[in-house]
């Protein structure tokens, strides 16, 4: 298994595209829960100029406001900062990857209200939040093209187009980049994407220019979520190789101490400076660049991490809600053994980004489809499974039963999937907590099949009205199950 890129016309990238268009549909053009926070960031500056929350607070979903608001629709003083501003603990990098989108349609519904449109311009009506979420599925798009690309180079397309379309359907990435748009999980798919592809392709000779280009790219995946710190395992895996070799000197070309040190100087700076953003909003809304608003990190579990319940737990584990990253992980273990040196950087980014979420107090993501957090290894999923799907059909002594057996066995987990969706969506499973595993099966073969029809006519349809009762349905299981203290 070596890295060859297989030329050719783009006739399967051409499909992705099809398909992505075709799949905008499904797109809800909504702002809820966590989704809130992270759309204020790219709202308040461009209508008020200022990163004023109250009115994003004041619009926002019922469960996200009830303890946020007063009787009077204010602000309660709990949520307010030592710096007299709204708390908001979200990531700004959504925001940044949103604002050319938002800007554009900002100038549409300003000139539309100049010819006498009555369209509101305040960044709630509904060509912001279409914006919105059509530039959150093009991001997840982008991103699930990158991870094709990336595994493409190892195996054969076929392999690599079934992993591509079995992750965007049998994984959390579809509820965030259709169903919950405004939250930061398909933003981060995608800069994640982009700094892998990146590495991978300059890490051979990267230049002082290339070091500086990764930097900007690091700072944007931080910038749009925090854990992908983790994705940092790949640089001191190759810093080690780059050293021996620089000591010992081993051609002409090999760049020294110094170089190295310089590159990687740069490498930080850069990523100083794309970090501004950050920095800027945690001393305006909380007085110090480096409060985020979460909890120190000193009272994580580090030394007890829920290894197996991220996994297995009923509690949105992993591999118990998304079962096809089973298959995923198997493959980047096979890659590691393949390719040692590409698939050693990858495997220990898995591992390490595994390692930080089991660590985390709120591991299974309260509210959360599956572990969303792991939505930032999609390309990385891509990938091992595209292995997977290499070695196992491998045993097949024609390539047409190779095809037709990966492509049912893909299926199933496709289906399943859209099932377990249907159920978290409509709250026939609640959203936060843990679920029943024999009442999820039992939903899976009895009231799926004689639903999902009818309600995917509603959400086509009647969008507004639906979501509007799914909203109450949380509310009540809020009410029934509340969290505790």
């Amino acid at each position: 298994m070596t890295s060859s890129p297989q030329p050719g016309p783009r006739k399967t990238e051409r499909l992705l595209l099809v398909l992505f268009l075709l799949s905008l549909p499904v797109l809800n053009p909504w702002v809820r829960g966590d989704g809130v926070g992270y759309y204020a960031y790219a709202r308040a500056p461009l209508i008020e100029h200022n990163l004023d929350f109250t009115h994003d607070y004041q619009q926002a979903n019922t469960s996200f406001r009830e303890n946020r608001l007063d009787e009077n629709g204010q602000p309660t003083a709990a949520f307010r900062t030592r710096t007299g501003h709204l708390e908001n603990h979200f990531t700004v990098g959504p925001a940044i990857l949103w604002s050319p989108f938002l800007l554009i349609t900002h100038a549409g519904v300003l000139l539309a209200r100049s010819l006498g449109s009555a369209i509101p311009a305040d960044g709630f009506s509904t060509p912001y939040r279409i914006a919105m979420a059509l530039a959150t599925a093009l991001y997840g798009f982008l991103g699930l093209l990158i991870s094709f690309r990336i595994a493409r180079k190892y195996v054969d397309e076929t392999w690599a187009l079934l992993a591509t379309l079995a992750i965007w359907s049998a994984s959390s990435l579809p509820v965030y980049m259709y169903f919950n748009p405004a939250w930061s999980h398909a933003h981060s798919a995608f800069v994640v994407a982009l700094f892998l592809w990146y590495w991978h392709e300059t890490r051979d000779t990267r230049s002082l220019g290339q070091w500086i280009l990764l930097g900007a790219l690091a700072g944007l995946m931080l910038n749009v979520y925090y854990p992908n710190l983790m994705l940092f395992a790949v640089l001191p895996f190759e810093a080690l190789r780059d050293y021996s070799a620089a000591f010992r000197k081993s051609t002409p070309s090999t760049p020294g101490v110094a170089q190295l040190l310089v590159r990687h100087a740069a490498f930080a700076v850069t990523l100083l400076l794309c970090l501004l953003p950050t920095f800027i909003a945690h001393r305006i809304i909380y007085g110090g660049i480096f409060e985020t608003g979460y909890g120190s990190v000193s009272q994580w579990n580090w030394s007890s991490p829920n290894l197996l319940s991220v996994l297995f737990s009923a509690d949105h584990g992993l591999i118990s809600w998304t079962p096809i990253l089973l298959f995923a992980v198997i493959g980047l273990f096979a890659f590691w053994r393949s390719v040692p040196r590409v698939g050693g950087a990858f495997l220990l980014v898995a591992i390490a980004f595994y390692y930080f979420i089991a660590s985390y107090p709120d591991w299974a993501g309260i509210s959360s489809y599956g572990n969303r957090f792991f939505v930032s290894l999609t390309a990385l999923f891509v990938l091992g499974l595209a292995v997977f799907l290499d070695r196992f059909t491998r045993i097949f002594r024609t390539r047409r039963a190779a095809l037709a057996t990966a492509t049912v066995f893909l299926a199933c987990f496709v289906f399943w999937n859209a099932g377990l969706m249907f159920q978290w969506g409509t709250h026939l499973i609640p959203a936060r907590g843990p679920i029943s595993f024999p009442q999820m099966i039992q939903n899976q073969f009895t009231v799926v099949p004689r639903q999902i029809s009818m309600q995917f006519e509603k959400y086509l349809f009647g969008r507004k009205a639906m979501m509007q009762q799914i909203e109450q349905r949380d509310l009540e299981q809020m009410k029934n199950n509340p969290p505790p203290p």
